[in-house]
């Protein structure tokens, strides 16, 4: 393959997520899809009808890994940890329990799971996957991906029923969730118990100006990534991530020379969640407000190219377990997280954000936030969510590594 050729194919992988993120921004029924959405039906479209052949291959896996590889670092540069720290109060309780929750149920699923031995997905997989995506969300399931080289239609078939679930989850959470939860749970505003006092005084200098800030920083407009004035941002944002990148590939070369080390990817996605997470200590890089959009558009990237790569039928011809396998880890770490909630005396607003936070991912929160009637939990819900995202690649590649481990 010539390089006008590859120069070519890099760009139009590149190019259409860009258009399909404009539409959302134009057309009503394309935001109703969502960009994540429009970029896997149209991957999958092109794909198919072989409009992608096997020539570009090269460069549609080279892009994959590359797109995760630099979306990362943006992701998490951009996280004030001690703001975190002094505004979410039992926020953090909360959103540990979740996480807990949800390791707990997939950990129990894999064991069970076991059990069947016609299944074309690796159970740890599965299990690694659901952690990720229940703790953080797509940026998650897309670096296990990466980190465990899971199938490209394995990704997808999980990613899509995750979807609908997830869907069905957020439907029940704003509607029938919510006078349930109100009736049996603490309220927000009491003060009878010190959790929630230390809450109340966490959150009683949060500002309209801050909430604001936060839903810009992690919103859904990204006509800011195309002003020229930005460029210079988006300059330094891409230079820091390619850092990140060029320092993790050296230090996990290091260790496969040093200590023969086994699953190098793997290593090097948790090298760039931590350099991320690094640089966010920083406070001129706290500024770069938008370093999560732009992060987010390379998952785009990413979500568009691999759907390229799967071919229809695998995905169609779906275990109905799997469906078992998602229903049941989402159920059952939501009733589980409900329960050590209860006992923690959890109010009820908070256990609904930061589940809401966990298993659909901090754009979610918002969302909640306005059906529970209670605005200042949106930064609390939101900073939680976004640590999520550091936490779920951690807990999802530990996680599959460790029960791979189990003879």
């Amino acid at each position: 393959m010539n390089t006008a050729t590859i120069v070519a194919a890099t760009l139009f992988f590149i190019i259409v997520p860009a258009a399909l993120i404009a539409l959302t921004q134009r057309l009503r029924w394309a935001e109703k899809i969502g960009a994540i959405g429009l970029c896997y039906i149209a991957g999958l479209i092109l794909g198919n009808l072989g409009l992608t052949n096997e020539s570009i291959q090269s460069v549609q896996t080279s892009l994959t890994d590359l797109s995760i590889a630099i979306a990362l670092p943006m992701l998490l540069m951009t996280l004030n940890i001690a703001q975190w720290r002094n505004r979410a109060g039992v926020a953090i309780v909360s959103m540990l329990l979740a996480t807990t929750s949800v390791v707990t149920i997939a950990t129990a699923m894999y064991f069970l799971w076991q059990t069947d031995p016609e299944s074309t997905f690796d159970p740890s997989h599965m299990a690694a996957m659901a952690v990720g995506v229940y703790t953080g969300g797509t940026p998650n399931l897309a670096s296990i991906k990466a980190g465990l080289d899971i199938p490209h239609a394995n990704y997808l078939v999980f990613h899509s029923l995750d979807t609908v679930v997830g869907a069905v989850y957020l439907v029940f959470m704003l509607s029938a969730a919510i006078p349930l939860v109100k009736r049996y749970y603490p309220k927000f505003n009491a003060t009878n118990t010190t959790t929630q006092a230390s809450q109340n005084s966490a959150l009683a200098d949060v500002t309209a100006p801050e909430i604001t800030d936060v839903l810009e920083r992690y919103g859904d407009n990204y006509r800011p990534l195309l002003k020229r004035s930005n460029l210079r941002q988006l300059l330094v944002i891409g230079s820091l991530a390619l850092g990140c990148m060029g320092i993790s590939l050296i230090l996990t070369q290091c260790a496969v020379n040093l200590w023969d080390w086994e699953n190098p990817t793997a290593l090097s996605i948790v090298l760039l969640t931590l350099s991320g997470m690094g640089l966010s200590l920083m406070r001129p890089i706290q500024r770069l407000d938008l370093a999560y959009r732009f992060g987010m558009y390379w998952i785009y990237v990413f979500c568009f190219t691999v759907a390229t790569m799967a071919n229809f039928d695998s995905i169609t011809d779906v275990d109905p377990a799997i469906i078992g396998f998602i229903l049941a880890v989402v159920t059952g770490s939501l009733v589980l997280h409900a329960l050590f909630c209860k006992l923690a005396k959890v109010d009820g607003d908070t256990f609904m954000i930061t589940s809401v936070a966990a298993i659909c991912s901090p754009p979610f929160v918002p969302l909640m936030a306005k059906a529970l009637n209670n605005s200042s939990l949106i930064l609390s819900g939101m900073t939680t969510g976004i640590i999520g995202y550091a936490l779920g690649n951690f807990l999802g590649i530990t996680l599959a590594l460790a029960l791979q481990s189990i003879p």
